[in-house]
């Protein structure tokens, strides 16, 4: 089963929030016909403590301002800043520290799910250049 028009919105929007801030190796899993509670994960690295927290604000602000808003139903990990878990129910954002997202491998784990490609709009707009 496809991902939701409403999952692909939040992913979508919640990747492009984290590329603003400049966040590394973003990638959007669909996990939808392997797991049954969500439709996919958006994963994404920071390369410090403070660079976590400002991509999550950003994500969380940016999924607000959508016009059917979003708030996640569940938050984790905010307190160390190393690995944050914001929960949409039908999306998942892991925005995780460099060393985190390299030992606990998301992407690995999850390899045999099909990815949704992600392009961040300010590098289509310097290709267009």
């Amino acid at each position: 089963m496809p991902v939701s028009e409403r999952a692909l919105e939040l992913a979508m929007t919640a990747a492009q929030a984290a590329a603003d801030k400049k966040a590394q190796d973003i990638v959007v899993i669909d996990v939808g016909d392997q797991l049954y509670i969500t439709d996919a994960f958006v994963i994404a690295s920071a390369s410090n403590e403070r660079q976590v927290v400002a991509i999550v604000d950003a994500i969380e602000e940016a999924l607000l301002n959508l016009p059917e808003k979003a708030k996640p139903v569940r938050r984790e990990g905010e307190r160390q800043g190393r690995w944050v878990l914001l929960d949409y129910v039908d999306i998942v954002v892991h925005i995780q520290h460099v060393e985190e997202r390299e030992f606990y491998a998301l992407d690995k784990l999850w390899k045999d799910c099909p990815t949704i490609p992600f392009v961040d709009r300010d590098m289509v707009e310097a290709d267009a250049s």
